[in-house]
């Protein structure tokens, strides 16, 4: 079974299918944390896609990134970018107006990123750390939750077997920024929308989620000719965009 680190490094196996097939964040969000300042650091950058996003709302975005691979596609995309974990890294005096984190926050220790990010961030700074999650119907998320527990024993946990699986992760977020006092109280912001998929987008977009690209070929090809029989050949997912947030005191 493949390790935390395992699956957090795993990601950048594919980064250019990753950068192609994830899907972007609410407009409203993105512009809602721009207005808090220009000047951005966006932990676990990744290929750039938050970065994008907030560079088009009139950010300046810097990111930090472990994978170099990742790294390498968000310079790709024009955007300075510093190999580190977060945990690690060094902002050498440099303060932000905005720490934002797309995707990634559950890969960063929570209680040593806050003290992190509280900082390097100025006064009434913004963190917002967030995540899309999908919700499908009852009968798609059983679909899709029967071919993996058929075809993909190897992957450490099934995808569709919690309604909101970044729930947890919002409400374990918000009590890391609660226990530090540099920070108001947290709030947590919630977006819905949906996104029109293809066939063959989604399963463009399979390989992408944490753990897949781990699994041995075979298993891999079997998960997505499984998905392929289950998937309608258009559908539109519905999304929820789950944001932590809370200022610099």
């Amino acid at each position: 079974m493949p390790t935390k680190k395992e699956i957090a490094e795993s990601f950048g196996l594919d980064a250019d299918r990753y950068d192609r097939a994830r899907p972007r964040y609410p407009k409203a969000m993105i512009e809602r944390i721009a207005e808090s300042g220009r000047d951005l650091l966006d932990v676990g950058i990744g290929t750039g896609i938050a970065a994008r996003q907030f560079r088009d709302a009139g950010c300046h975005v810097l990111g930090v990134e472990p994978d170099p691979r990742m790294a390498g596609a968000a310079r790709r995309h024009g955007f300075g970018v510093e190999e580190a974990r977060f945990e690690d890294w060094e902002p050498g005096g440099r303060t932000f107006d905005v720490v934002a984190a797309a995707q990634a926050w559950h890969w960063v220790d929570p209680a040593a990123g806050a003290v992190k990010a509280a900082g390097i961030l100025r006064p009434g700074g913004r963190i917002a750390l967030f995540w899309n999650t999908w919700q499908p119907g009852p009968e798609l998320a059983a679909a899709f939750g029967d071919v993996y527990r058929r075809v993909a024993p190897s992957l450490p946990f099934n995808p569709w077997a919690m309604a909101d699986p970044y729930a947890t992760v919002g409400d374990r977020t918000a009590d890391g920024l609660t226990g530090n006092r540099t920070f108001t109280e947290p709030e947590q912001w919630r977006y819905e929308w949906g996104h029109e998929y293809t066939r063959a987008d989604w399963l463009d977009l399979v390989p992408t989620a944490g753990g897949h690209q781990l699994l041995p070929p075979a298993e891999l090809a079997a998960l997505l000719d499984g998905l392929r029989e289950a998937t309608p050949e258009r559908f539109t997912m519905p999304y929820t965009t789950v944001v932590v947030t809370a200022t610099a005191a």
